[in-house]
This record gives structure tokens, sequence and C-alpha cells, in this order.
């Protein structure tokens, strides 16, 4: 199963990009066929990625899949449907801060991961270079939404299992099988580096309305760029066109 098929919808990049940079910024192309009207269009690419903490669009992930990195295999086990998103408290269920809570930072459902704010974390060593010890500093690692942490319940801040139901009004929710009660999710979720919420955001020069956003506003026609030049300038082509042949 592919991770696009059970990826949440609720799911949101906090750098806020568009589907299309993410997937152009981690393409590897090895070998295409030359742009010409003798050649099939073919392209040799990499089709299989390791993902980590890093993520797609940032150069760290570009550099731990460039060519030739020989890494052990990852088994993921897909997911039916994420639920698991930034800004939820948590319960961690192994390790050392077992029984502890926090604050979900990150979520990685290319493997299954989150981070939470200040568990699960280790020392690591930085910058190390021939004549520079490095900086030693704190990072939390990931841990595993299936084994390793569960749900805390808003209502009285204690772990529990959930399941997806519908409200009367349609809409679906998380709700917790101890005491019923409903598990939103959180505001943070929607923050990127743009906006904090969508409410928030204010729009610029260079931004589509929000009023029109959805609508077509591109009308095809059988005219090509320099004609819409002159029709724009009101320009009248008065000189009669040569003939040409096709074969």
């Amino acid at each position: 199963m592919r991770i696009t098929q059970f990826l949440g919808s609720k799911l949101k990049n906090f750098s806020n990009l568009p589907k299309e940079y993410i997937e152009r910024s981690k393409k590897q192309v090895y070998w295409k066929t030359p742009r010409e009207v003798n050649y099939l269009p073919r392209t040799v690419e990499r089709r299989r990625f390791r993902y980590t903490t890093n993520r797609p669009w940032t150069g760290q992930f570009r550099q731990q899949n460039m060519p030739g990195t020989m890494r052990k295999k990852v088994f993921v086990e897909p997911v039916e449907e994420w639920s698991f998103f930034r800004g939820d408290r948590i319960e961690v269920l192994v390790g050392k801060d077992k029984g502890k809570q926090g604050i979900v930072t990150q979520a990685i459902p290319e493997r299954n991961w989150v981070i939470v704010e200040g568990l699960n974390w280790h020392y690591r060593r930085v910058g190390a270079e021939k004549d520079f010890p490095g900086i030693i500093i704190k990072s939390e690692a990931p841990l595993h939404v299936t084994t390793d942490v569960r749900l805390v319940d808003p209502s009285d801040l204690q772990g529990t299992e959930f399941e997806w139901r519908y409200t009367e009004e349609g809409e679906k929710v998380r709700v917790s099988m101890r005491s019923g009660r409903i598990i939103p999710i959180p505001e943070t979720n929607n923050q990127t580096h743009d906006y904090k919420t969508p409410k928030a955001y204010i729009e610029r020069d260079k931004d589509t309305p929000a009023a029109i956003v959805g609508e077509i506003t591109f009308q095809p026609k059988l005219a090509t760029f320099e004609m819409d030049i002159m029709e724009e300038m009101d320009i009248k082509e008065e000189r009669t066109p040569a003939k040409s042949y096709w074969y």
C-alpha cells in the first residue's frame, strides 16, 4: 500500500508547501530520453525513499537519499487512518518516560512516528570537526504511534483508547473509549510558517484573493500568445499571411 493512500486528510505539513513542490524537491532523475520527435518519453528515476525526521523538502533529506547510499530496508505497517496530530496530548507507554504526558510537536506518518516535546530525548554531538569537538544538544527521538503512545482524554487527563465516529451533523471525530468524550483535533495542527490560524492570515498583493479561489478564471481559446497581446493592445492585423503547407 502506498503511503499516500493512508495519510489522514487532516494532516498538515508545517511548511505549508504545495504537494507539487514537495514532490519536485525530492525527485531524483537518473536518466531520461531527449525531448525530440524521434524519442518516446522515457524516464528512469528513484521511486523509493528512506524517510526520517528530516522532511522531504529539506536538504538533509536529499543528502540522506543520495544515489549510491546503502541503507537497511525499513518496513512500515500501513496505518489505516492517521489519528495523531500536532498539538495532541499523549501518554508515553515505553522507555524511561513511561507514564509521562507531553505535546506532539511533529508527526511523521511515513514512518508511523510522532515527536513529543521534552520526552524520549537523548544527547547528541553535532558540528564536530578535526580541531573542534562540536557541541552537545538535547534531541527528542521519535515514538511509534501503534505501540509507544496513546491519546489522553481531555476530560480527566488520563490515557485512553479511542475510535473514529460521526456526529449528528456528519462530522468525523475521535471519541474516548472510556468516557465517551470527543477528543478534538488541536488548532495547532492548522498552524504553519505563514499563519497561526487561516483566519489570521493577511492577504498580500501577490496572493490570490480568497473570494475567487476555486473559480475558473481562465477562458481557453484558439489564439497564440502574440494574438492575445494584439487583442489586449487593440492592434489590428491587416497583412495577408503567407501560405503554409503541412505534410
